[in-house]
């Protein structure tokens, strides 16, 4: 629903609120509804509003309680706050306006920092306390949205986007080497905390950090879902209706609002499941909307047939978007400057444009994304179905990184280069750590809780706020989460992959949505580079700034431009289009 920044000092000065100020303006896109700024002594807070809830100058940030001694700013959506609030006021609490925030304030002052245990929804947040002088930073469970920090030893910054922090000046950035190896060999995800650049982190989601008036912090990890069986076993109808009463909930909390709420129909299963429970909900002239592309190397550019279907089904008032090559190519730097991180995936600009013209209709909109992370939707999964607990980490490695270690030395520039295969090492811990029965249990935790963060929900936080439009995710709602982590493997990999979820999608969606071979956003030209797409990459990896940075090896580059559409990572990824984003996006953050 918006973006917030700030700054909290432990040298005695006052807060640097131009600088806050100048990383709230760097934001305006995610909140072109108003803006705010707040400080007190070291501490300072900057919003910009997308009017979401409470439309009333009441729901403004930063927003302040006097009588608590609170001062806090919040992105997202706390679905269940009526709730809370209802509860609230029974203890007492008076409120002076009906937005969810003024709700985030009253339950940290009656909970405290554990209140976010009571929370349904997507949220990241900062509240400062007036009498201790502390500051409270804290992230929803599947980091839905984002909070970028960037400290030294007199102070902490931090703003929901990392070009804001950039816009406050004052940031280290240079490149960070373990990040880059995580982004070379990790399929382009970098795990909280680290980012691209050394001097920007990142609050690991899931989280609350207290930040004292002298710069100690404290982390509470408040949610880690087992990925076992647990409780009395089920039989698969079982599983299927547990399934789609989660989803039909979560789908129904995501409705909260004060303006309307459209859905992003891709036309794949997860998005008509969507559009059909808002049916079954009664709900009438839903606005929908489907992106398509001009087809490129033999491969179609659009899944309008099954969009259209769904879309007749339930009589929603759908929006075809066809973007043409002409269209796509300024959009692409226009979705690279919007990016916090590098994102290699070429639904990037898909998601950036349709944005654009989802947002001249509607301020939100839910979407289908999470559905292959949490219930085994992608083809890396089935090969992991048998494999031993302790051979997990090699397996994954085989059918998920992009290259072995060894390969970067012969792609990246020596100062780059770490001596050790860390991104092996990360998911070796990851999935050696309690709290998963199978190979494919640790892996399925770890696409969630790591993958699924750092690439598909930034993507999508990332393209759509670009536009002040609000994507909601019912496939991430937490105890839907926390059901499917428990379902055993097999009923999610039955049926070619996410078979519990097809099996309570039957009689709901049509059949051909969902027996159709797997789709995704296709952006064909992207896939294949050549034409000015070609000499875009070519620009930025030859240019002056490259050469200087001296990222990749020059013999490298050449291969790769010489044959650019011949070189894939293990899953099918252009590797000069990764390389090529990696520079296009330092680049356009000035780095």
């Amino acid at each position: 629903m918006c973006g917030f920044s700030g700054e909290i000092r432990f040298d005695g000065r006052a807060a640097d609120a131009g600088a806050v100020e100048r990383m709230t303006a760097a934001m305006a896109a995610r909140g072109p509804d108003g803006t705010g700024l707040w400080s007190l002594g070291p501490v300072a807070l900057g919003h910009r509003r997308l009017k979401i809830i409470d439309l009333s100058e009441r729901g403004a940030q930063p927003m302040v309680d006097p009588d608590a001694g609170l001062a806090g700013v919040f992105n997202g959506c706390l679905y269940n706050y009526r709730e809370l609030r209802a509860e609230l006021a029974g203890e007492g609490h008076r409120f002076f306006s009906t937005s969810d925030t003024e709700v985030l304030l009253k339950a940290y002052r009656h909970w405290g920092p554990r209140c976010v245990d009571r929370f349904h929804g997507m949220f990241a947040f900062a509240i400062a306390e007036r009498d201790t002088g502390r500051l409270v930073l804290g992230r929803d469970r599947l980091g839905i949205k984002p909070l970028y920090l960037t400290r030294d030893g007199d102070r902490l910054r931090f703003a929901s986007t990392l070009p804001a922090l950039l816009a406050g000046g004052g940031v280290r950035t240079d490149i960070d080497r373990v990040a880059l190896h995580h982004y070379m060999t990790f399929h382009s995800v970098v795990p909280s905390p680290r980012t691209i650049l050394t001097g920007v982190t990142k609050l690991p989601p899931a989280t609350v950090r207290t930040v004292e008036p002298d710069g100690t912090t404290h982390d509470d990890r408040y949610w880690n879902p087992p990925f076992a069986r647990t409780g009395d076993p089920m039989a698969a109808g079982e599983w299927r209706d547990a399934v789609l009463a989660a989803l039909r909930t979560a789908v129904r909390r995501r409705t909260v609002a004060d303006v309307p709420v459209g859905v992003l129909l891709s036309g794949g299963l997860d998005s008509s499941m969507i559009v059909a429970l808002l049916a079954e909900e009664g709900q009438r002239d839903l606005a929908t909307f489907s992106v398509g592309f001009s087809a490129a190397g033999g491969e179609s550019g659009d899944e309008f047939a099954y969009s259209d279907l769904v879309a007749r089904r339930f009589g929603t008032r759908h929006h075809r978007i066809m973007v043409d090559d002409r269209r796509l190519l300024p959009a692409l730097g226009d979705a690279v400057a919007a990016m916090s991180e590098p994102m290699v995936s070429h639904d990037c600009v898909a998601f950036h444009l349709l944005s654009q013209e989802v947002s001249r209709h509607v301020k939100v909109v839910q979407s289908g994304q999470g559905a292959d992370e949490v219930f085994a939707g992608y083809d890396w999964y089935p090969p992991l179905e048998h494999v031993a607990l302790a051979d997990a980490p090699d397996a994954y490695a085989k059918v998920f990184f992009d290259r072995p270690h060894a390969d970067l030395a012969g792609v990246l520039g020596p100062e780059y280069l770490v001596d050790s295969d860390v991104s092996a090492a990360f998911v070796r811990e990851h999935l050696a750590a309690p709290g998963a029965d199978t190979a494919l249990d640790a892996v399925l935790r770890l696409d969630t809780t790591v993958m699924l963060v750092d690439d598909p929900v930034k993507r999508v936080d990332n393209m759509t706020m670009g536009f002040g439009l609000e994507a909601r995710t019912p496939f991430l709602d937490h105890e839907l989460v926390e059901l499917a982590a428990r379902c055993p493997p097999e009923l999610k990999l039955a049926s070619g992959g996410k078979g519990v979820l097809k099996a309570a999608a039957r009689g709901l969606v049509p059949d051909e949505v969902i027996d159709r071979p797997k789709g995704y956003f296709p952006v064909p030209a992207i896939r294949h580079i050549h034409g000015p797409f070609l000499e875009m990459v070519r620009d930025a990896l030859t240019g002056r700034a490259a050469r200087e940075r001296g990222l990749f090896r020059p013999e490298a580059v050449d291969r790769l431009l010489a044959a650019p559409d011949d070189h894939r990572t293990t899953l099918g990824a252009n590797a000069l289009w990764q390389v090529g984003l990696l520079e296009l996006w330092l680049q356009a953050q000035g780095v």
